[in-house]
């Protein structure tokens, strides 16, 4: 779909609200919205997809009552800001959209928690990603480094670049719509999702790339949606299997459930967003033992969030249980830097190769 298409496509889904709450009062039924509740309790599997969507459980916003009148109130503000965006073909950012409703009076909005939040809302009615309304969030897609050539479209035109040869060593910044890229050719066997800035550099500086054909892309933490949506592309484009090296906490185990199921937050694009097939290398906490790695004590967050995974249907496999479970014996945690312990060198010509043949992927 081209982007004037895309951009018709998102206007008349965003009018159709509007007009469903004109058909509403036209009929005499007070203006209201349904939407799935957005619970850990209200995610179900898709065997088609194998990702986590939200379930059948609904809320409805009407209005009903004074909160109600102003959540639809704010919502009917917002979907004509984004016309209008659209209309201009500019666009803002999710902090500047969150300022702009100073001017909006009864509309404006209390924090931008609530405006992100209302952008979900619209996402999910229209089944319309936000980049398609032209709004970008403030952090970037992180970047990529390995053996890939792509296409990108901006608005200064079309170029070409390879992602190991024309780029510097931060890499290839993915961009925040990623539905501008075209992968032109590649010479890559697998692709690695790493967290840290540190790790990613030293799978670089040692040339793990080039010596196993891997795509290399930093999460800079929790990943943004286009980090996300690019491994998505990666596997199902160019179909390069995905592993996720993160480091062995309960939170960066989320990092991957985020890679491979998908969120709660962001379940509604799931499909576009999640890579099922994805993998998890580790740290896990089976490592922290078997390499006598460096390791902290688990704090009472730590162990609160480890027991709350063990209810997290994203974790609902033998595999999960049995870490999680040693995780909770040992009261230990570990980082991917650890492993430096055992010299710069032995991440890349150890534990990853061996780790990487016991997953089948080398």
């Amino acid at each position: 779909m081209s982007r004037e298409e895309m951009d018709a496509l998102a206007k008349e889904r965003l009018v159709g609200i509007a007009r469903g709450w004109y058909d509403q009062m036209r009929d005499g039924v007070v203006p209201y919205i349904r939407l799935p509740t957005r619970t850990k309790r209200n995610l179900a599997y898709d065997d088609e997809g194998e990702v986590w969507k939200y379930g059948e459980k609904e809320s409805t916003r009407a209005a009903t009552n004074e909160k109600g009148a102003v959540h639809i109130l704010k919502m009917a503000y917002l979907i004509g800001f984004l016309k209008q965006q659209l209309v201009e073909n500019r666009s803002s950012t999710l902090r500047e959209l969150y300022y702009i409703s100073e001017g909006w009076k009864k509309a404006k909005f209390t924090a931008q928690d609530e405006s992100n939040l209302l952008i979900e809302d619209l996402e999910i009615i229209t089944d319309v990603q936000r980049e398609a309304f032209h709004l970008r969030p403030e952090e970037d897609g992180a970047s990529l480094f390995g053996p890939l050539r792509i296409r990108e479209t901006t608005r200064r035109g079309v170029k070409e670049m390879h992602c190991q040869e024309d780029v510097g060593e931060a890499g290839y910044p993915i961009p925040n719509n990623v539905d501008n890229l075209d992968f032109v050719d590649h010479d890559a066997k697998f692709v690695i999702a790493i967290e840290t800035g540190g790790m990613y550099a030293r799978l670089m500086e040692n040339g793990f790339d080039e010596e196993y054909g891997a795509i290399l892309v930093h999460l800079k933490g929790q990943p943004a949606r286009s980090t996300r949506r690019v491994l998505r592309r990666l596997n199902d484009s160019l179909n390069l299997p995905v592993v996720v090296f993160t480091d062995g906490d309960p939170w960066s185990y989320r990092i991957y459930a985020s890679v491979a199921y998908g969120s709660i937050k962001s379940a509604h694009m799931s499909d576009i967003l999640a890579t099922p097939q994805a993998q998890f290398i580790g740290v896990q906490p089976s490592d922290i033992s078997d390499y006598n790695l460096p390791a902290d004590h688990l704090t009472e967050q730590d162990i609160n969030a480890l027991k709350a995974e063990l209810t997290d249907p994203r974790f609902a496999t033998d595999y999960w249980r049995t870490q999680i479970n040693l995780q909770l014996d040992m009261k230990l945690k570990s980082e991917q830097q650890a492993f430096a312990s055992r010299g710069l060198d032995f991440v890349t010509k150890e534990y990853l190769p061996k780790r990487l043949s016991e997953m089948g992927i080398i």
